[in-house]
C-alpha cells in the first residue's frame, strides 16, 4: 500500500502512510487507538476508498472498491466485532452475498459438506447448520476464519482475533496461523497484546497518528521498544500491586441466579464475597454470564439470589439509581451501548447520572458554569485527549471514551466498584492508565470486582482470581502467576483441582 491518505471531517486517519507485506509472512500491525490501523485494513477490503494512494497486489496496481473486490482478490478480513447475522446458520453466514439465490437453494448442501472438511481439515470444530445465535463468541470468531479461508484467501486480516480466548485457545490459534502461512497464506495481524506479537509475527509495522513510525524484524525488537514506537514514550509494562490486608466485606453475593435475553439460565447459583481494599477477578472466556452476571449486580436486569447485600444491606429489588447512592459505581462491558451517549459532549456524558442533583442543576435548570468548569477538572486529571470539553464523544478515540466513562464514575468516589472489560479495545497508553486508575481506587479502601476477558489483566489487577464457566464459579486462586495454566484449564472447563 503506497502513500495512503483517508480523511474523515476534521480527522486525517491515514496520512501517507505506505506499508510492504511479504508473502508467506504474518505482519503484525501495531498502534494506539485512532493510529489508522483500522481504516488502513478498511481501505484494503475494500470498506473504504482511499482519498489518495494505490494498492499493489502481487505485482499488480489493484483498485478495491468493495469487501465483494477483495474478495475477488482473494483478500479476507476477520473484523474486530464480527460481521454475522445471527438468525442464520453458518453456512448461510459463508454463502451470503457471494451467489444468486438460485445457486444458494442448490448448493447449500454442497458448502456445508465443504465447511465441515475444511472445519476438521484446520481443527477449527465448527458445525456448518449451527446458528450463530448458538454459538460462544470464540465460535463465532472461528467461523469468521472459516468464511474467509473458503472464499480462497491468500491474504488474510484479523484485527483484534484473541481478544475472546482462553490461553490454551490462544497458543492454538497462534499455532494455527503459523499452520497457514505455511501453506502458503499471509496474514496482517492487528493485536494490542505485544506478547502475541513476539510469539507470532515476522515484522511489525508501529502506526501512531496516522503515520507509519517504524517497521522491524520481530527478531530485532522487544515489547518495551514497541510499546514507545506506539505511544511516543517509556510505558510500564508491569504495574507495581502493593499487597493490602482486605477489610470487612463490602458486597456479599450467595446463590445468585441470572437468565440471558432468551430466558436461559446465564449465571446459576453464584455465591462470592468482596472486602474492602480488595480486588477480585472474574476470569473466563467471553459468553460465560459475565455479562448477565455484572447486569445484575447494577440493577438492570431481573434475577433471583439467597443472599444480596452491599455494605451490610440487603439490596433486593432496588433500582440502579438507588444501588447508585448507596456507593455503587459500574463502568459497563459496552461503553457505547451502556457507558455513553456518542452524539453528547464530554461535559454532557460527564453529568449523565447526576445531572438532576446540585450542584449540576438548581430547581430543574442546568447550572452551565459549573458543569464546565467540573468537566474541564475531570478532562486534565483523567488526561482525557481532545479539543475541548465541547467535543461529542463520537469524535474521540476508543481510550479517550473510556477515560470519560472513568471519569465520571471515580468521581463520585465509590465504595464498591463493578467494572467489566476495563481496557476492550483500547490503545496501550490509555490501558496503563486505567489499570493505574483501578489499583488507586482499591489503595482508597474501594472494593473491586473485575471482570475480565484479558488474563493478563485479571493477573496483573486481582489479589484473587474467581473463574467463571457456564455460569458457575469453578474455581479459586490467588493471583498467582504460575497458576495461569491451572486458570486457563478451568476457564476451557475442565475441572481439576490446583
Amino acid at each position: 500500500m503506497e502513500d495512503i491518505v483517508k480523511t474523515f471531517p476534521d480527522t486525517i486517519a491515514n496520512d501517507g502512510i505506505t506499508i510492504e507485506v511479504r508473502s508467506g509472512e504474518v505482519h503484525c500491525l501495531l498502534g494506539e487507538n485512532g493510529a489508522g490501523k483500522t481504516v488502513l485494513m478498511s481501505v484494503l477490503f475494500g470498506l473504504y476508498r482511499p482519498d489518495s494512494g494505490r494498492i499493489i497486489y502481487k505485482g499488480e496496481s489493484i483498485q478495491i472498491n468493495s469487501p465483494k473486490d477483495a474478495i475477488k482478490n482473494r483478500i479476507g478480513m476477520v473484523h474486530q466485532h464480527f460481521m454475522l447475522v445471527p438468525t442464520l446458520t453458518v453456512t448461510q453466514n459463508v454463502m451470503l452475498g457471494q451467489y444468486a439465490y438460485t445457486k444458494i437453494l442448490n448448493n447449500t448442501d454442497k458448502v456445508a459438506e465443504r465447511l465441515r472438511e475444511m472445519s476438521q481439515q484446520f481443527g477449527l470444530d465448527i458445525d456448518p447448520c449451527a446458528l450463530i445465535s448458538e454459538l460462544s463468541v470464540g465460535e463465532q470468531q472461528r467461523v469468521e476464519i472459516l468464511k474467509a479461508l473458503y472464499h480462497g484467501a491468500d491474504l488474510l486480516i484479523l484485527d483484534e482475533p484473541t481478544a475472546v480466548l482462553t490461553p490454551q485457545e490462544t497458543t492454538h490459534l497462534l499455532g494455527f496461523l503459523r499452520q497457514l502461512v505455511d501453506n502458503g497464506l499471509t496474514i496482517i495481524f492487528i493485536t494490542h497484546k505485544l506478547e502475541e506479537v513476539m510469539q507470532v509475527s515476522d515484522r511489525v509495522t508501529v502506526l501512531r497518528d496516522g503515520k507509519v513510525v517504524a517497521t522491524v524484524d520481530t527478531v530485532d525488537t522487544d515489547p518495551r521498544e514497541l510499546a514507545r514506537f506506539m505511544v511516543g514514550r517509556d510505558v510500564l509494562m508491569e504495574l507495581t500491586r502493593e499487597a493490602t490486608q482486605p477489610g470487612p466485606v463490602v458486597l456479599s453475593v450467595k446463590g445468585l441466579c441470572v437468565n440471558d435475553e432468551r430466558g436461559l439460565p446465564a449465571v446459576k447459583g453464584v455465591s462470592f464475597d468482596v472486602r474492602e481494599k480488595e480486588i477480585v477477578g472474574i476470569a473466563g472466556v467471553s459468553g460465560n454470564g459475565q455479562t448477565e452476571l455484572a447486569l445484575a449486580l447494577a440493577g438492570l436486569t431481573e434475577c433471583t439470589f439467597d443472599e444480596l447485600a452491599l455494605g451490610g444491606r440487603p439490596v433486593m429489588n432496588v433500582s440502579p439509581r438507588k444501588l447508585f447512592e448507596t456507593g455503587l459505581v459500574h463502568i459497563p462491558e459496552d461503553r457505547h451501548k451502556m457507558g455513553v451517549v456518542l452524539p453528547f459532549t464530554i461535559a454532557e456524558n460527564i453529568i449523565l447520572e447526576d445531572y438532576h442533583c446540585q450542584p449540576n442543576s438548581h430547581h430543574g435548570f442546568l447550572n452551565k458554569r459549573y458543569i464546565s468548569q467540573h468537566a474541564v477538572m475531570l478532562v486534565e486529571k483523567f488526561d482525557i485527549r481532545a479539543s475541548g470539553i465541547n467535543e461529542e464523544l463520537e469524535h474521540l478515540s476508543g481510550g479517550n471514551q473510556q477515560k470519560v466513562v472513568m471519569a465520571r464514575e471515580l468521581d463520585r468516589k465509590p465504595r464498591f466498584l463493578l467494572v467489566n472489560q476495563p481496557t476492550r479495545g483500547i490503545d496501550i497508553g490509555a490501558t496503563e492508565y486505567i489499570r493505574q486508575q483501578i489499583l488507586l481506587q482499591r489503595d482508597k479502601n474501594c472494593a473491586i470486582l473485575l471482570i475480565s476477558t484479558d488474563l493478563e489483566e485479571i493477573f496483573m489487577l486481582s489479589d484473587r482470581i474467581l473463574v467463571i464457566y457456564e455460569g458457575q464459579i469453578i474455581g479459586e486462586v490467588p493471583a498467582d502467576r504460575k497458576l495461569i495454566e491451572q486458570v486457563g484449564l478451568w476457564m476451557a472447563g475442565q475441572r481439576s483441582t490446583v
